[in-house]
């Protein structure tokens, strides 16, 4: 069995100087800092799975199920996992709704029904209405799959409790509202993306 293939989010300088100069209290958190490496995984298909097994889990109970995957069922691709149950698939440690979602997404991959590949040319709006149409995929997956694959440069999710949790700790927020998130996002556009890696690593401090 290989490893999953992973790589980091690229960015460079261009980035980070944008959303000092735009944003100077993320700023001199990203200087305090230093480079922040996000883990992303090229594949479409496998970063998928991996998203839809990150919905609403801790990131470590997340990552404990991705390596029980890849160590009881092998490589993840659509052949490999279409040829195991959702039983299977579900006894690596996740409620079975989403080992469903996993199986027949898989399933429907090798049938030709969903196309994957497809996405690679579609602009981030396009990306999300065909993800958020397969049952199982919401928002938040589809936005995770932009970033956490894609490399997109310019995602900012509301629906991450992370992104959010980052924002109030970095601005003090007690608890932050739709419209204040907004007015930061806009602050990092076009580079959210770097934004949100920040933001995620932000959100572990203290804890």
């Amino acid at each position: 069995m290989a490893a999953v293939e992973t790589k980091f989010f690229d960015y460079d300088r261009k980035e980070v100087e944008y959303l000092s100069q735009s944003d100077p209290v993320l700023g001199a958190a990203m200087a305090r800092f230093g480079r922040v490496e996000r883990e992303i995984i090229p594949d479409l298909f496998a970063a998928l799975v991996n998203a839809i097994i990150g919905q609403l889990v801790s990131v470590g109970s997340a990552k404990t199920v991705w390596n029980r995957m890849q160590e009881s069922l092998g490589d993840i691709t659509p052949e490999n996992l279409s040829a195991v149950s959702a039983d299977d698939i579900q006894r690596c440690g996740m409620i079975m709704k989403k080992a469903v979602t996993i199986s027949e997404l898989s399933k429907d991959i090798l049938q030709g029904k969903i196309r994957l590949g497809d996405l690679r040319v579609l602009p981030d709006q396009e990306v999300i209405r065909y993800l958020t149409t397969i049952k199982g995929v919401g928002l938040w997956t589809a936005e995770m799959l932009l970033i956490n694959c894609m490399e997109r440069p310019d995602v900012v999710s509301w629906g991450d409790i992370a992104i959010r949790r980052g924002m109030e700790k970095l601005y003090g927020f007690p608890k932050l509202t739709k419209d204040q998130f907004e007015v930061c996002k806009s602050r990092y556009s076009p580079y959210g993306s770097v934004a949100s890696i920040y933001l995620w690593k932000i959100s572990t401090l203290n804890e």
